[in-house]
């Protein structure tokens, strides 16, 4: 696996790009997928994060979301691992251009 970093010349403001999650593997049912929505963000204080692909809901009478990629255990440490990994891989590829 490997995560793609893709530029929007004309996304909202603080949007720092999009990311995809590649599967690279030759085989199994994954082999050639890509994963997307996941976004990078920069916040007021000038610090990136990601955001999930997910979808919003009503919740007592306001609003919350739904993250598609969740932990099968419910960990938010396994999400947080994710969101880690994606936000190294984005810093190397800066490093490297």
């Amino acid at each position: 696996m490997r995560v793609q970093f893709v530029t929007r010349d004309h996304g909202p403001e603080r949007l720092v790009c999009d990311a995809e999650i590649v599967f690279e593997s030759e085989d199994g049912p994954l082999a050639g997928m890509k994963l997307v929505g996941f976004s990078l963000w920069t916040a007021a204080e000038g610090e990136v994060s990601v955001t999930f692909p997910s979808r919003a809901f009503g919740a007592a009478g306001g609003r919350g979301f739904f993250d598609y990629l969740r932990s099968v255990e419910g960990s938010a440490a396994d999400a947080r691992r994710v969101k880690d990994w994606i936000l190294e891989e984005f810093r190397a590829s800066r490093r490297a251009a």
